[in-house]
């Protein structure tokens, strides 16, 4: 504490009636600290915007807190001994297989423009990355270590997938077991209002395949953040036999990468059946792009 602290005045005129016997403030003020103190009974309006500020780091600090929990993986306590060992087993092996193979491959990128790593952009607009399930593998790879936030059920194949793109550097906003989805879709709305961006893959986690669900179109307008749709297409991959037919990308493999223009929602308009249809029209054409390009290669 400063040798010569310096005391609010009180002012009688407008009472603030603090709580606590006594309360000591740090305030930092052109290089100087101040300390303030009040009794139960003393008022200071000069406490209010200091009050103010508190409360707004206050609510800064939880907000990071809160963020920095959907990057550490969440606990498996309501799993078997055996589902929490292949949870661990699975997300490690995947993390690192697509790691290995992630580097020996080659990326050809269309449409960089409409993304805020281009010079005619800002870098810090927060975006949601909307594409098809069965591009996850890839797709995780090519975003990486940006921060993205990603939807994540309460099932047992989701914890070890959530482990496999948080070591790529994704956050994971999950559902909890009494609101399902509608808690993850807050957390990520909170999350892209505060400038993260989030990633949806659009017509998971059962499907049908390639049909775009409203998700993404909801999270736009309610966040105020622009749709960033894309497709990945790759020369050859694995296909897993999964009701998506996920694909896992081989070694050396080419992959073509096309990026949509941005989407706009109002966000009075996050249930218009529209704006949905928009979507799926633009991601089918992406796909058929990136797909065209990968087949003129050979």
């Amino acid at each position: 504490y400063p040798a010569t602290p310096m005391w609010v005045t009180v002012a009688q005129s407008r009472q603030i009636t603090l709580p606590l016997l006594a309360i000591l403030l740090h305030i930092e003020s052109d290089g100087k600290a101040a300390r303030v103190a009040s009794s139960g009974g003393l008022t200071a309006t000069g406490l209010m915007p200091t009050i103010r500020s508190m409360n707004a780091l206050t609510e800064k600090a939880a907000a990071a807190d809160a963020y920095a929990k959907l990057y550490e993986f969440a606990p498996l306590d309501q799993y078997t001994f055996k589902q929490r060992v292949i949870i661990r087993v699975a997300g490690f092996v995947l993390y690192w297989l697509i790691r290995v193979i992630g580097a020996t491959l080659k990326f050809e990128v269309h449409g960089m423009e409409h993304h805020p790593d281009s010079k005619t952009l800002a870098n810090d607009e927060p975006l949601v990355y909307s594409f098809w399930h069965n591009r996850i593998p890839i797709a995780t790879y090519f975003w990486r270590r940006r921060g993205i936030i990603v939807m994540s059920s309460q099932s047992f194949d989701s914890e070890y997938i959530a482990r496999f793109i948080q070591r790529f550097g994704y956050g994971a906003a999950k559902g909890s077991s009494t609101r399902g989805a509608v808690a993850g879709l807050v957390q990520m709305i909170r999350a892209v209002r505060a400038g993260k961006s989030a990633a949806f893959t659009v017509d998971g986690p059962r499907g049908p395949q390639y049909e775009a669900k409203p998700g993404a179109v909801m999270l736009a307008a309610k966040s105020g953040a622009a749709l960033l749709p894309f497709s990945i297409s790759m020369d050859r991959c694995w296909r897993l036999r999964s009701w998506d037919r996920l694909e896992i990308p081989k070694p050396f493999a080419r992959v073509v990468v096309v990026l949509g223009e941005r989407i706009y929602v109002p966000e009075s308009e996050g249930n218009d059946e529209g704006w949905r249809a928009r979507l799926q029209a633009s991601l089918e054409a992406l796909r058929e792009q990136s797909d065209g390009l990968i087949a003129k290669i050979f």
